[in-house]
């Protein structure tokens, strides 16, 4: 993927679901892996010239591990933002002794992601955002509802807009029509500063086994996780009825 093409996959989806308003200031979820990294890389781009004037900053939440990344890799992400002239925040938690250590969870991501997100929300509004953009691309979401389908019983996915009325902040998901191997040649293409991800679970957890599973149904059912991508955009799920895309509208279904 160029970066035309990225820059491009992220403005079309803060555009269909009009993710930024004029003003905002939008806290990236930087965790340092590849996705971030790509989402970072182009709402710099595009705070340049998008229509919608908004400011960025980024937070990384370290959950505490023993073996972390080293203070010399975080620093390598601090590099990168203020290259760019972005806020950058590091939140330090103990939440990888909480999962592992104290509540023993047999399938700690759920918790992680939870306690992770709470960190994060804290963290942006302190910085004053109003927006926290997270690195949820195109194989994410199904993937996403393939787990809810086979675990829940039912086709569900996560919005591409979350708002949390209670704390005046709105969760959006800009990189969701990117897929993830062409984020993988981007960020590779950009020797962007990817630092090692130091979980246990890491190519371990339940989404490894569906993003798995869907590759192996794929090698006979071409373009498979692309038709799943196609029922979660226009299969009416909960949360998302007034979210549809709004391109070519003149007014929006839902205002943020």
């Amino acid at each position: 993927m160029n970066e035309q093409k990225l820059i491009g996959d992220v403005r079309r989806a803060l555009d269909d679901y009009q993710m930024i308003r004029d003003g905002d200031r939008v806290c990236v979820g930087l965790s340092g892996g590849k996705d971030s990294l790509a989402l970072l890389y182009a709402l710099i781009r595009l705070r340049d010239f998008y229509p919608h004037p908004f400011s960025l900053c980024a937070c990384t939440v370290d959950l505490g591990f023993a073996d972390g990344p080293l203070p010399c890799q975080t620093d390598r992400l601090a590099a990168f933002c203020e290259k760019y002239g972005v806020l950058f925040r590091k939140v330090d938690t103990q939440i990888a002794s909480i999962v592992f250590e104290a509540r023993k969870e047999p399938r700690p991501c759920s918790l992680c992601s939870t306690l992770r997100k709470g960190a994060l929300v804290q963290a942006a509004a302190d910085m004053g955002c109003q927006r926290i953009a997270l690195a949820h691309h195109k194989d994410d979401f199904a993937e996403t509802a393939m787990m809810s389908l086979f675990n829940e019983g039912r086709f569900y996915c996560f919005p591409p807009v979350t708002a949390f009325e209670d704390r005046s902040m709105t969760v959006i998901r800009p990189l969701m029509y990117a897929a993830e191997s062409s984020v993988r040649t981007f960020v590779r293409n950009m020797d962007l500063p990817v630092i090692p991800n130091a979980c246990p679970m890491d190519g371990r957890s339940q989404r490894q086994e569906f993003k798995e599973l869907i590759r192996e149904l794929s090698r006979d059912r071409r373009g498979l996780r692309d038709r799943i991508f196609h029922a979660v955009l226009h299969g009416n799920l909960d949360d998302w009825p007034d979210l549809k895309p709004v391109r070519g509208r003149k007014t929006p279904n839902k205002p943020f």
